[in-house]
């Protein structure tokens, strides 16, 4: 397995509210993360970073987990604990009021991954059949694309595109969708904020992941195209790649 983990401010925002990384845990699995903060001023990268925090320790520390049934209770019961850790948090400290993020997780395993995710944050997966996304985008756009009232054209440029229906730590309970593909090798699944994927098509996102180049090279090179087409978001993406075992390692 291999994976790299990279965020960028972009070119408009006055920080980074972006959080993520890679973390091994005691067996040798792999724990991908990417939160994208909001709240009022600063709070956004606190609820990011808090969640991250949270889930790469509860991660190291863990051990045992070897099917998709272990990895979807694990993801439930720590995402359940990260939000109410924010939510209190957030009622605790004025200046943190409101605050919350999305949240896209992934465990990997030799045999399958197992992705969790709440908000727009989005995970896609390229393997022999293609390139995908295997996560929904809990906001306003993508409920009407789903009732039929807007086309996929049509939200992309859509007013409200920012309004999400869900987020990690604005509510005392919060819903997660959590599911389970097949991770073989040769595959590549990528975790990325909406500063990439609102910015970068789906087909050049194919085309860059295909590329034969090292993991931190395509995703210099993904960052750099988010922000030549406009950048007004910050960009943050983990990427995952099952490689041969003679190539061996994270990057």
């Amino acid at each position: 397995m291999k994976a790299v983990y990279q965020t960028d401010r972009g070119k408009v925002r006055a920080h980074n509210e972006d959080a993520g990384g890679f973390f091994l845990n005691q067996d040798g699995s792999l724990l991908a993360v990417v939160a994208d903060g909001m709240g009022g001023h600063r709070a956004g990268d606190v609820a990011s970073e808090m969640s991250v925090s949270k889930l790469k320790i509860e991660w190291e520390a863990s051990t045992g987990i070897k099917t998709a049934d272990d990895a979807e209770k694990w993801l439930k019961a720590q995402v359940t604990a990260v939000n109410e850790l924010l939510f209190e948090h957030s009622k605790s400290h004025v200046e943190c009021e409101g605050m919350g993020t999305t949240l896209v997780a992934a465990i990997t395993t030799n045999h399958f991954a197992t992705i969790v995710n709440i908000g727009d944050s989005r995970g896609y997966l390229l393997n022999e059949s293609g390139f995908k996304q295997i996560t929904e985008d809990h906001s306003l756009v993508n409920e009407l694309v789903r009732s039929g009232q807007i086309s996929r054209e049509d939200a992309e440029n859509h007013p409200r595109k920012n309004v999400l229906l869900r987020a990690l730590g604005t509510e005392k309970t919060v819903e997660m969708d959590i599911k389970t593909v097949i991770f073989e090798e040769g595959d590549i699944l990528l975790l990325c904020s909406d500063g990439l994927s609102n910015k970068v098509p789906e087909e050049e996102l194919k085309e860059i992941l295909l590329k034969e180049e090292g993991l931190e090279q395509r995703a210099e090179t993904l960052i750099s195209l988010a922000n030549e087409n406009g950048g007004e978001d910050n960009i943050t993406l983990t990427i995952v790649e099952f490689s041969k075992p003679s190539e061996g390692g994270n990057e």
